[in-house]
């Protein structure tokens, strides 16, 4: 019999704010946000508690380091895995879109003119935690259905 799956938290880390995702490998997000980089672990020790959290993937680049520290310092023990970030960025832009189509005129624009209405640090680190679940098992998380416009 298959072991169920257990929620990982994903955090693409910035100087200002940080993305968040808690992904589970069956059930796909079960959460993402983009947060304020100084309220991040206040955020995160609830949310390890109520999903259940196993461990947290971060990015390895911007911010990474001090990050961690902030952690540690605030009581988070589990284990964090660094993944590269390389391009990370673009992907969850192109995911951003994907699930937020354009509507009226905007949707006649290439997708590269466009900007997001608001910060897409979320799908990074959705992203993020899809490069690490894809490495240890080869596969992929279940994708959500676009938002119709």
């Amino acid at each position: 019999m298959k072991e169920p799956s257990t929620p990982i938290a994903a955090i693409d880390p910035g100087r200002d704010k940080c993305g968040l995702a808690v992904i589970d490998a069956e059930q796909g997000v079960l959460y993402q946000a983009v947060v304020a980089t100084d309220g991040l672990p206040d955020l995160l020790l609830p949310l390890v508690r109520e999903k259940g959290i196993s461990r947290l993937v971060l990015g390895d680049r911007t911010g990474t380091e001090e990050l961690v520290r902030r952690l540690r310092a605030a009581g988070i023990k589990m284990e964090i895995i660094l993944v590269d970030e390389h391009r990370s960025t673009e992907e969850g832009r192109r995911r951003f879109f994907a699930e937020n189509p354009p509507v009226g005129w905007k949707r006649f624009l290439p997708r590269s003119l466009l900007f997001p209405d608001r910060p897409y640090d979320d799908y990074v680190a959705i992203i993020l935690a899809e490069r690490h679940l894809s490495s240890q098992t080869g596969g992929t998380i279940p994708q959500r259905t676009p938002k119709q416009p």
